[in-house]
């Protein structure tokens, strides 16, 4: 951990970190939402936008984009050979070198703005040596807590490490005793810190979430009451960032953001998520009983060895008929059977299985045509996810 390698890295690609206007964005939950949506709006004022995001869905190329378009592989291995001597030399990680590359690759392109999302943490993120004209701080809670520490408020001041002097920061609703992490940060750095106003009238759909905001009805493509948080966190930090974006631009930018695998309908009534936290979990399932408080639920539930699935499993429990539980071909995940024992001594009944296909075809065998389908714990399973449903991702236009 440490921005050393980083820096090192950054220096001799003569550090394109400094040419590029940032924005930095941290915390637990919504990050990606929040950096689609301001990546969206911006765009849709006619900015040049960047987008650094992690991790992908399908393939690499999606964490570093400009209006939509990945970066090609060609650029890819062309700044792979030139910086390989020094990435040996400094032993830079995948990360590292993937985040030098975002710069490398914003600054040759020459964007008006780019969203920089941190990988994990804030404080020695390897994303933390920009200097941006804004930082916003979504929703913060458990994750991650071999690296970031044990409890909220260690993690809460490893995220804060993002703030910079007399940077404004935007800050989502956080725990009081977050807040006060982040207003002392603030403080010590001579900076000023705002939170949107609540979005309220929130009304859930199968094409989206609409709300009021300031006396204003919006809506955004993503569905959920925390997309509608979201979207008034991105819109806050879009108005700190240019107060010339109209309502009407904000407006348009909202509808027309794409984050696939954020409760996206991947067939009937059969939704994906990539939810695998305790804050991130228990909102998809309270916004799917929103949707639909009638239905009886089943689950596909896959998991990285390295989450917290104690904190996870109150939010599961008794939440579905029946939960099914698989892996990833990739070997990237917990086991099936070994993710199975561990729920079943949690108290959560499950049904293990070897793979994606088998589960949903069990599921689609006893699921009643009023029943909904959520499959989520994980980023790792999408591409086998839009194979299952034939969703085309190969348009590198998003």
């Amino acid at each position: 951990m440490g921005l050393e390698h980083t820096l090192s890295l950054l220096d001799f690609l003569n550090n394109p970190q400094e040419g590029i206007k940032t924005i930095h964005i941290a915390g637990t939950n919504g990050k990606g939402s929040t950096g689609a949506t301001i990546y969206s709006i911006l765009r849709e004022y006619g900015y040049k936008v960047g987008l650094y995001t992690s991790p992908h869905l399908i393939k690499f190329n999606e964490r570093i984009r400009i209006n939509g378009r990945f970066i090609s592989d060609e650029e890819i291995m062309s700044f792979m050979r030139y910086v390989q001597p020094s990435i040996n030399e400094i032993k830079s990680t995948f990360f590292e070198v993937t985040t030098a590359m975002a710069f490398n690759h914003f600054n040759e392109k020459n964007v008006d703005i780019a969203i920089i999302e941190t990988g994990l943490g804030g404080r020695l993120d390897s994303t933390n040596v920009v200097n941006p004209v804004l930082t916003v701080m979504t929703p913060i809670s458990f994750d991650h807590i071999d690296i970031l520490g044990d409890t909220i408020e260690k993690i809460a001041a490893e995220k804060a490490g993002i703030v910079k002097d007399r940077v404004p920061l935007i800050t989502a609703k956080q725990l009081e005793e977050v807040f006060n992490i982040l207003k002392r940060k603030v403080n010590g750095k001579k900076a000023t810190i705002d939170t949107p106003s609540d979005p309220i009238d929130i009304k859930l759909g199968l094409n989206g979430t609409g709300f009021k905001l300031g006396g204003r009805i919006f809506l955004t493509s993503l569905i959920g009451n925390h997309q509608a948080e979201n979207a008034s966190l991105a819109i806050s930090a879009v108005k700190k960032f240019n107060p010339q974006i109209s309502y009407e631009v904000i407006a348009k930018g909202l509808k027309n953001v794409s984050w696939p695998g954020r409760l996206q309908l991947v067939s009937n009534r059969t939704y994906y998520d990539v939810a695998h936290n305790e804050g991130s979990i228990q909102r998809v399932l309270e916004n799917l009983n929103t949707i639909y408080p009638n239905s009886d639920f089943y689950g596909l539930f896959c998991l990285k060895g390295d989450k917290e699935l104690r904190s996870i499993a109150k939010y599961i429990k008794s939440q579905f008929k029946m939960l099914f539980v698989t892996t990833s071909q990739d070997g990237l995940l917990l086991d099936s059977i070994e993710l199975s024992k561990k729920l079943k001594k949690l108290d959560i009944a499950n049904c293990p299985l070897d793979n994606i296909n088998l589960c949903m075809r069990k599921i689609n065998s006893i699921r009643k045509p009023n029943d909904v389908t959520l499959i989520f714990g994980t980023h790792y399973i999408a591409k086998e996810i839009f194979s299952e449903f034939e969703i085309s991702f190969d348009s590198g236009l998003i």
